[in-house]
Protein backbone atom coordinates (compact mmCIF):
# COMPACT_ATOMS: atom_id res chain seq x y z
CA UNK A 1 0.00 0.00 0.00
CA UNK A 2 1.57 3.31 -1.02
CA UNK A 3 1.29 6.61 0.89
CA UNK A 4 -1.68 7.80 -1.13
CA UNK A 5 -3.67 4.63 -0.48
CA UNK A 6 -2.69 4.70 3.20
CA UNK A 7 -3.79 8.32 3.55
CA UNK A 8 -7.09 7.52 1.84
CA UNK A 9 -7.62 4.54 4.13
CA UNK A 10 -6.86 6.62 7.23
CA UNK A 11 -9.26 9.35 6.05
CA UNK A 12 -11.99 6.76 5.55
CA UNK A 13 -11.38 5.34 9.01
CA UNK A 14 -11.56 8.79 10.58
CA UNK A 15 -14.75 9.62 8.68
CA UNK A 16 -16.37 6.39 9.86
CA UNK A 17 -15.43 7.08 13.46
CA UNK A 18 -16.83 10.61 13.30
CA UNK A 19 -20.07 9.35 11.79
CA UNK A 20 -20.41 6.71 14.50
CA UNK A 21 -19.80 9.25 17.27
CA UNK A 22 -22.29 11.66 15.70
CA UNK A 23 -24.89 8.89 15.49
CA UNK A 24 -24.33 8.01 19.15
CA UNK A 25 -24.68 11.63 20.18
CA UNK A 26 -27.90 11.97 18.20
CA UNK A 27 -29.28 8.86 19.91
CA UNK A 28 -28.40 10.27 23.33
CA UNK A 29 -30.02 13.61 22.47
CA UNK A 30 -33.14 11.87 21.21
CA UNK A 31 -33.35 9.75 24.36
CA UNK A 32 -32.92 12.83 26.55
CA UNK A 33 -35.65 14.66 24.66
CA UNK A 34 -38.03 11.70 25.00
CA UNK A 35 -37.29 11.43 28.72
CA UNK A 36 -37.93 15.15 29.19
CA UNK A 37 -41.21 14.89 27.28
CA UNK A 38 -42.37 12.00 29.44
CA UNK A 39 -41.37 13.84 32.61
CA UNK A 40 -43.29 16.94 31.57
CA UNK A 41 -46.36 14.86 30.71
CA UNK A 42 -46.22 13.15 34.10
CA UNK A 43 -45.86 16.48 35.89
CA UNK A 44 -48.82 17.84 33.94
CA UNK A 45 -50.93 14.85 34.90
CA UNK A 46 -50.00 15.26 38.56
CA UNK A 47 -50.82 18.98 38.48
CA UNK A 48 -54.18 18.29 36.80
CA UNK A 49 -55.05 15.69 39.45
CA UNK A 50 -54.13 18.07 42.26
CA UNK A 51 -56.17 20.88 40.71
CA UNK A 52 -59.17 18.58 40.35
CA UNK A 53 -58.77 17.49 43.97
CA UNK A 54 -58.58 21.09 45.11
CA UNK A 55 -61.67 22.00 43.09
CA UNK A 56 -63.61 19.10 44.60
CA UNK A 57 -62.50 20.06 48.11
CA UNK A 58 -63.62 23.63 47.50
CA UNK A 59 -67.00 22.49 46.19
CA UNK A 60 -67.46 20.26 49.21
CA UNK A 61 -66.53 23.02 51.63
CA UNK A 62 -69.04 25.32 49.95
CA UNK A 63 -71.72 22.63 49.81
CA UNK A 64 -71.83 22.62 46.03
CA UNK A 65 -71.54 18.82 45.60
CA UNK A 66 -75.11 18.11 46.62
Amino acid sequence: MDNSQNASYQAGQAKGQVQEKASGMMDKASNAAQSTKESIQETGSQMRAKAQGAAEATKESLGMNK
